[in-house]
């Protein structure tokens, strides 16, 4: 086994990957406080789609981070709830929002100034070095 952090094999790369979808830590941390249906993760979130919000949740049951539970009655209705797993990204999830919070004007400064220097020869304008 190697210490190499970013090899595609190792598990700091997986914790990498699985936040870098862009919903699959907005959905963690709209469970955070228990469980919750499609509509209301749907309207607690905005601007994600019944498609997208179904194709995240099933990525992250399949990670292990979520619970689908089929409620009983008519229509049939499911939730969502975090496992035991998914609540440990809980406080990750926090400290990268923390990070933007602190740091977010910055970002969009560097974004705002490298736009207006126009596009760098090298990359087309698509801010890749």
């Amino acid at each position: 086994m190697t210490t190499d952090t970013f090899l595609a094999d190792c598990r700091a790369r997986l914790a990498f990957d699985l936040l870098s979808h862009t919903w699959n830590a907005v959905v963690v941390r709209a469970l955070r406080d228990g469980p919750r249906r499609p509509v209301e993760l749907r309207e607690d979130i905005g601007g994600i789609s019944s498609k997208v919000l179904t194709e995240t949740l099933r990525r992250l049951q399949f990670n292990g981070l979520v619970e689908r539970h089929a409620l009983p009655g008519a229509p049939p209705r499911v939730e969502y709830q975090l496992t035991r797993l998914g609540q440990t990204l809980l406080a990750p999830i926090e400290a990268v929002g923390a990070w933007a919070f602190e740091h977010g004007d910055e970002v969009m400064a560097a974004q705002e100034a490298a736009c207006a220097a126009g596009p760098a020869p090298s990359d087309g304008g698509r801010g890749l070095s």
